[in-house]
């Protein structure tokens, strides 16, 4: 999964490179688009950091949140790289 979370911000920072090279009415879209993106990315982080400091008791609750969030992150990006495209 951190391989994929790197994969993940790459994809990130790419939308961003994108956004500030767009045109100007296109820019403020973007960045909003980014702006979800980065704070899903986010989210994500947190809950891996929570997994991996997690207990054997809870481990599985926290699995849980995390495939929730990865899941998240997963459709975000796929909805930012389809707006960026259109």
């Amino acid at each position: 999964m951190e391989a994929e979370l790197e994969l993940a911000q790459a994809k990130l920072a790419e939308f961003k490179a994108q956004a500030k090279s767009a045109a100007a009415d296109s820019q403020i879209k973007h960045a909003k688009y980014v702006d979800e993106l980065e704070e899903k990315v986010g989210d994500t982080k947190a809950k891996l950091h929570e997994l991996a400091e997690a207990s054997d008791d809870v481990w599985e609750q926290f699995k849980d949140g995390v495939e929730s969030a990865w899941g998240s992150l997963s459709a975000a990006i796929r909805n930012t790289a389809a707006k960026f495209k259109g």
